[in-house]
């Protein structure tokens, strides 16, 4: 299996409701970004009472774009994939204006507790006010007009997250667990590793058509998309292994040859990744470290 072949071929349009599914209507945000690519995605779904996933971040121009492509018809549900603030923010606006039930996960949390002196760096980009009215589990099943959607937890990315499936459609909103223009940043504490790769395996066994993600255009060979993005994965693990047989023993110092041909914007990000990575192989016993894993330990071979 190789690795994924991303495609940054996207046209945002921003402003737009863009359809791209029988009664599904997707609108970018304005919110571009090294993280975001062109902005965030919302979708909504349904002919007459809708659902909206993602309601996306406080911004004025998405929030009337919304609006606009709502065009005055019932919203009966609010589905967020997880706590980022380019995500989740603009739930408790829309459910004060439309009276929905806010469906998600649950609300922001870690994968893992915080070390003794450690600081959560992603602190400042977690929608820590978000409550849903329903905490939907792996399997829920929310039926509205004329639609279904079932919640798939795909811990990873956060601790939180979900992808939602529109039930006899074949269609799967992957949020920011599966994407076609880059790999998901893991970033401890609030993403895991181990999460993330039961994830994959979890979607792996299903049989979907096309995801919608949260950013970017769609997935449209998901279950062979998923599997070269584990495959992926497998090899930057096994380049951070490398790292460390070559004599490297801070992630600065693997970040700079792993990622040598990455926007520098990324490093920061990218040096959280190894950081997942490294959490995971010292939980498997493969790598040993002075004291819990963090961006400024040592590492070496178990």
């Amino acid at each position: 299996m190789s690795n994924p072949t991303f495609d940054k071929t996207f046209e945002p349009a921003h402003g737009e409701a863009v359809p791209v599914a029988s009664d599904v209507l997707r609108v970018t945000a304005p919110n571009a970004g090294p993280l975001t690519f062109h902005g965030t995605n919302s979708y909504i779904v349904g002919r007459d009472t809708l659902a909206v996933i993602d309601p996306g971040p406080e911004d004025e121009s998405h929030w009337q774009t919304l609006v606009t492509a709502i065009a005055g018809r019932p919203v009966s549900h609010i589905f967020v994939s997880h706590t980022h603030r380019d995500h989740s923010p603009l739930a408790a606006r829309l459910k004060a204006e439309t009276g929905a039930i806010v469906v998600a996960e649950g609300p922001h949390r870690a994968a893992r507790p915080l070390h003794t002196g450690e600081i959560n760096p992603l602190k400042e980009s977690a929608d820590m006010d978000f409550l849903p009215d329903i905490a939907a589990g792996h399997g829920h099943v929310v039926s509205g007009d004329g639609w279904s959607i079932e919640t798939l937890h795909t811990p990873g990315h956060t601790a939180n997250h979900a992808a939602f499936a529109l039930a006899g459609t074949g269609l799967v909103f992957s949020a920011d667990h599966v994407m076609a223009w880059a790999t998901s940043i893991i970033a401890p504490p609030d993403g895991a590793m181990s999460d993330f790769m039961a994830s994959l395996d979890m979607l792996a066994a299903r049989d979907d058509r096309t995801y919608l993600p949260g950013h970017g255009g769609p997935v449209l060979k998901p279950r062979q998309f998923v599997r070269a993005l584990k495959t992926h994965r497998i090899m930057r693990e096994r380049a951070v292994l490398g790292r460390i047989e070559k004599g490297d023993r801070l992630i600065a110092d693997m970040v700079k040859a792993i990622y040598r041909e990455t926007d520098p914007r990324l490093h920061g990000a990218a040096a959280l990744s190894v950081l997942a990575h490294l959490e995971d192989l010292v939980g498997r016993g493969e790598v040993i470290t002075d004291g819990p894993p963090a961006i400024n330990g040592e590492y070496s071979p178990a």
